[in-house]
């Protein structure tokens, strides 16, 4: 059984080295939801929500909390 998934419509993770995100991305992941796995690290959730900035431990990227 093979799941139907749409490549098309995926960003592609890691593709820059900064994010900007709302409260409405929490609970923030690296890679973010809409972004295709096949290439990335792990999934790995940040506490964005107590410091507003937080680095990816994988791939350094830098998430800011924008509200």
């Amino acid at each position: 059984m093979s799941a139907n998934v749409n490549q098309e419509n995926l960003t592609e993770p890691n593709a820059q080295n900064r994010y900007e995100v709302t409260r409405a991305d929490l609970p923030l992941s690296c890679p973010m939801p809409g972004m295709s796995l096949w290439n990335s690290h792990p999934r790995v959730y940040l506490p964005i929500a107590a410091s507003g900035e937080e680095r990816c431990p994988y791939c350094g990227a830098v998430y800011v909390l924008k509200d």
